[in-house]
């Protein structure tokens, strides 16, 4: 499963091939094996404010997740069974992912975030028999609890309470040894929930064989991962596919350290702060978190950054970002591209020359991707249509929980439809445009929001910023910009005109936001994402 030492795309493309074992178990790949080889290798630290870090072995984590594993059989748990797990980048997180793959249950990783409502449906879909949570996520499901038939069992990692179990006493009181489930690589191993950007969330279903199917993704964006020092850390929740997926668990399975560090809303100067005590060499940092890091000016005077790689997903980075990041980081930020059902398809690897600011990169070694019409057709050079994956693919969803009628749309014969919309020049390269949805329609063009949002970022009164088409009789839509200024400016009518100027002279007349609006803030999913649905509503009752 991993990619051989090769320094031309085309040949490791070409040569690739799948091998992923018969019996294959992410709960042993990522903890039992590293700890029969090197039991007293580090797999995991922990960032404390205080300076008081924390760290953890590959042998640490392979008894404790053992004796979790055996806790979990005594309390009735079996192979199958949804685990939910509602808490923060910790320790605990890592044991209790582990021992549940180790057992063949079904791990279920939920955001703190989420409010009552969106975990009671969660739960309430999943069928949840147990969660395991802190004191925080207790006091909320404990509200939910009657309501949730299924739910036989709460642990907490800060004791007991409101009838949940202490996690710790539950690791102390059994034997750190465990015969780990034989589990074949298509076997059910993780449920994670779309965003539900159309109709209610649903649960993608993956198997254990998600996890060897991110490891040429993950050796390719962080150019040829892992090399001596390497160590990963994101500010993504790990309940999120690219935290888990893209950082977390590849890492694990490579024998590279991985950082964690508080829940806290994202600040520049703590992540700056982060990178710089843990050595981290590998960062996954999404393209609305590196926009924020602009604010901390000339960053590698203050702080003594050792990055090596910095990989960013979950929305389109644009030029303007990867710019600065190579201008004041000194490294060229590898985009790659995937979605919770099918994820790390696309990448660029600058190492080995696959990069072009604006575009996500090429396909990586062993997944088919193509742009392609509503009828399924691939569609030819330059021309923008439906980002497709084609199956089978190790990174492929097994299929929506309990909904085989979504299962089913999602796929035109062989190609899993992602909903986003780009476009493939001749040398392979994929540009993304936007999601389908969220394409504006004006005076008969169709423009991506990406491109938009991109140049908006450029002007030095902006830090972040969306784009959404406005309803108009005349034009279909209009592109409105929602703002956020970058700090020592004010709103004005003078900076909004300025703003939209700046567009319409860089990009197009028909592109350029007709009007700006300052916010104080995006609204954003637990993964980082700006949820563009919540704002053209509001530009629709403005």
């Amino acid at each position: 499963m991993r990619l051989p030492q090769c320094d031309r795309y085309e040949d490791l493309y070409r040569d690739f091939a799948w091998d992923i074992p018969e019996d294959f178990n992410i709960g042993r790949a990522v903890s039992d094996d590293w700890a029969e080889r090197t039991p007293g290798r580090t797999c995991l630290e922990h960032f404390s404010p205080d300076g008081n870090h924390l760290s953890m072995t590959y042998r640490e984590l392979a008894d404790r997740s053992s004796s979790l594993a055996n806790a979990f059989v005594a309390l009735g748990l079996k192979k199958g069974d949804r685990v939910a797990l509602l808490l923060p980048q910790s320790f605990e997180t890592v044991v209790a992912h582990v021992a549940i793959y180790k057992m063949g249950a079904i791990a279920l990783p939920l955001a703190l975030l989420f409010g009552v409502e969106a975990l009671e449906y969660r739960l309430r879909t999943a069928g949840a028999s147990a969660v395991i949570t802190n004191a925080f996520g207790l006091e909320r499901i404990s509200q939910i609890r009657a309501r949730l038939p299924d739910l036989a069992e709460v642990i907490c990692v800060d004791g007991i309470g409101h009838g949940a179990r202490s996690f710790a006493a539950l690791v102390e009181d059994h034997p750190p040894v465990f015969e780990v489930a034989k589990t074949a690589p298509d076997d059910p191993a993780l449920m994670i929930f779309t965003s539900g950007t159309t109709g209610p969330p649903k649960g993608a279903l993956h198997g254990h064989h998600v996890l060897a199917g991110h490891i040429p993704g993950m050796q390719f964006a962080h150019e040829g991962f892992p090399q001596p020092g390497d160590k990963v850390w994101t500010p993504s929740d790990w309940a999120w596919a690219g935290g888990l997926l893209n950082a977390l668990l590849p890492s694990l399975l490579l024998g590279v350290p991985v950082v964690s560090s508080p829940a806290q809303k994202f600040d520049a100067d703590m992540a700056y702060r982060i990178m710089a005590e843990m050595k981290v060499r590998n960062g996954f940092i999404p393209p609305t978190a590196l926009r924020l890091l602009k604010s901390v000016p000339d960053p590698r005077s203050k702080y003594d950054l050792v990055l090596r790689t910095i990989g960013a997903a979950g929305e389109s980075l644009g030029a303007e970002t990867q710019e600065w990041v190579k201008r004041t980081l000194g490294i060229t930020v590898n985009e790659f591209y995937g979605q919770t059902e099918c994820n790390f398809v696309l990448s660029s690897s600058a190492a080995i020359g696959v990069s072009r600011a604006g575009a996500i990169g090429r396909p990586v070694p062993g997944h088919s991707v193509a742009i392609i019409s509503e009828a399924g057709e691939e569609l030819p050079v330059g021309e923008a249509g439906q980002i497709a994956i084609r199956r089978p693919d190790p990174v492929m969803f097994l299929g929506y929980w309990n909904d085989a009628a979504a299962t089913e749309r999602k796929f035109v014969g062989d190609c899993l439809l992602t909903g986003d919309i780009g476009r493939r020049d001749e040398e392979g390269y994929v540009t993304f445009f936007g999601r389908d949805d969220d394409v504006i329609t004006s005076s008969g063009y169709r423009i991506g929001p990406a491109e938009i949002e991109d140049c908006l970022i450029g002007h030095p009164a902006v830090q972040l910023a969306a784009a959404v088409g406005k309803p108009d009789p005349v034009r279909t839509e209009i592109v409105k910009a929602y703002v956020v200024l970058a700090p020592a400016y004010e709103p004005s009518e003078r900076l909004a005109a300025d703003i939209s100027h700046w567009v319409k002279t860089r990009l197009s007349m028909h592109e350029y936001p007709r009007e700006v609006e300052f916010v104080t803030e995006l609204p954003l999913t637990t993964t980082g994402k700006v949820i563009r649905r919540l704002l053209r509503e509001r530009a629709r009752a403005s």
